[in-house]
């Protein structure tokens, strides 16, 4: 379900969900336990079918309001290209909506994490499991299932 009011400027659903997954960071946006204002801060996500995945330390601003409300948005940006001649950006985005929650077994961690390392340090991949067996219990992994997704893009004719 798209909720893009510009219906020009909407990208394919497939084209949405491709940037999400090829984007290097994405900003997770969660309502503020403390006073119900917006909270967002930035996240390296990897995408798995209809989950997003990402990690964190296990205290923090982030984790409180997931758990106080789980439902949260994600979006990110692709390529973008200044138009300076005609005041305008040529963009192409992803906002999706989904719910939060945290991965507390052992193997679906390991399962995100390698997927994250994959992802974010390929290259290092031959201590993957060292960094895992150092770090594990105290890293925190949520996922997010997708519920929606939209994209917008704007190209300018020249």
């Amino acid at each position: 379900m798209s909720n893009v009011r510009r219906k020009d400027r909407e990208i394919d659903e497939k084209v949405a969900y491709d940037l999400l997954v090829n984007t290097e960071y994405a900003i997770l946006g969660t309502i503020n336990v403390e006073d119900g204002t917006p909270y967002c801060i930035p996240i390296s996500p990897v995408v798995e079918e209809d989950y997003i995945y990402f990690h964190c330390a296990p205290v923090g601003q982030k984790v409180d309001n997931i758990k106080n409300n789980p439902n949260v948005c994600v979006t990110c940006v692709g390529d973008t290209n200044l138009v300076p001649e005609q005041f305008t950006t040529e963009y192409e985005s992803t906002v999706v909506k989904g719910v939060a929650g945290e991965v507390t077994e052992d193997e679906e961690k390991i399962f995100a994490l390698r997927k994250i390392c994959e992802k974010f340090a390929p290259s290092n991949m031959d201590n993957f499991q060292k960094a895992v067996n150092a770090s594990l219990k105290r890293t925190n992994i949520y996922k997010i299932k997708i519920q929606s997704i939209s994209g917008k893009g704007k190209k300018v004719k020249r």
